[in-house]
């Protein structure tokens, strides 16, 4: 069957799919097109940097920006030059740390944890500075008891730090903690002062532990800021960058905000007296404190010896089993607080302390002595 011929309907598509534009439609080629290229000129460029379009001009910006001296990449500017990083090597093997020059004889405080592992002499010790100088380097002394020691390299006209007072800090102050965390030097952390005299003990031995009445910090410290400084907003020292809590996992091992730095006031007066005799000296209750005890206070350890014959204690009265409460008026709680507490003080300080014995409590005063090194 042969079906008749329709006629023949207009199927042309919309104007921008006639082979043979119109003038009408030629005007609006023109117009997109002229559309696309402005756009162009702010979208034809490659993630290399070259133009999809020839001819555009690029323009690139000469502005500088304001780093003012108190701003924190001014006070780092200051500070890192006087920050260095440290190596050891021995037969327990490597580690590194921080320090920071206080002298521009060429001295350097750090932590005694630090430089512990060569502290015999079997090993080696060096400094590298923040300018890629590396010297070996001596330990002139070490106190576990605060966790600090002073080292000295053979080289003068240093950039010493400022120090500032540690006493005077307060709760959510701005500090900046530079160090060497991981091995990477120079490194520069934000962050404020979130407590103070927090009873911290730190060390890697049982037989050199040190307890720090220290400044908390949440600036980003991690293994490798050891003895580094940390510094206020003028860019002066307020702590020694010591310690950092973990959550007890080895998954771990990082910064978790908390970080614990020992007040300036007391690593100067260590570091003066390491100087001076190479010991420092640190001040002492004279009785023996069971660091088991469970309960409130702190317990005296329940022995003979427990009591230091002729010590400030002995002379007060003190006697085994007493439980210590209270000490210049604030509460003990536990037996790491009363001695952080009494390692804040100095030789020759009076000071007051209450106990409980027998159901009674008693006060007393007494005068703390140095402890034997």
């Amino acid at each position: 069957m042969i079906f008749p011929r329709k006629k023949a309907v207009d199927t042309a598509g919309p104007w921008w799919e006639s082979s043979i534009p119109t003038k009408s439609s030629r005007s609006k080629i023109f117009i997109t097109a002229l559309l696309a290229s402005c756009l162009g000129g702010f979208l034809g460029v490659t993630a290399t940097g070259g133009s999809l379009l020839s001819g555009a001009n690029i323009v690139n910006s000469s502005s500088t920006i304001e780093r003012a001296p108190d701003s924190v990449a001014g006070i780092a500017q200051r500070v890192l030059p006087s920050v260095v990083s440290i190596n050891t090597r021995s037969s327990n093997g490597g580690g590194t740390g921080s320090g920071f020059v206080f002298d521009s004889k060429g001295y350097i405080l750090t932590n005694n944890h630090v430089i512990s592992d060569v502290a015999d002499g079997n090993g080696t010790l060096r400094v590298t500075l923040n300018n890629g100088d590396v010297y070996d380097a001596t330990i002139v002394g070490r106190d576990a008891s605060y966790d600090l020691a002073v080292i000295k390299i053979s080289a003068t006209n240093l950039p010493a730090l400022q120090f500032g007072d540690s006493d005077s800090v307060a709760v959510g102050d701005a500090v900046i903690a530079i160090g060497s965390p991981l091995g990477l030097s120079g490194t520069v952390t934000l962050g404020i002062i979130s407590a103070k005299d927090r009873p911290v003990t730190a060390g890697e031995s049982n037989t050199e532990n040190s307890f720090i009445n220290a400044l908390q910090t949440d600036a980003a410290i991690n293994p490798g800021n050891s003895g580094g400084p940390l510094v206020d907003a003028t860019g002066a020292v307020i702590g020694v960058n010591s310690a950092i809590a973990s959550l007890g996992s080895t998954s771990q091992t990082g910064s978790i905000g908390l970080g614990f730095a020992i007040p300036i006031n007391q690593a100067r007066k260590t570091a003066n007296q390491l100087i001076t005799s190479g010991k420092a000296t640190y001040p002492v209750l004279g009785v023996s404190l069971d660091m088991n005890f469970t309960g409130v206070g702190a317990l005296v350890a329940k022995s003979p010896a427990a009591i230091l014959p002729g010590g400030p204690a002995a002379k007060a009265g003190l006697k085994a089993g007493d439980i210590i409460i209270e000490f210049e008026g604030k509460a003990i709680n536990t037996p790491e607080e009363l001695i952080v507490d009494i390692r804040a003080r100095n030789v020759g300080d009076k000071v007051t302390l209450t106990y409980y014995r027998n159901s009674k409590e008693v006060t007393v005063s007494l005068t703390l002595v140095a402890g034997k090194n």
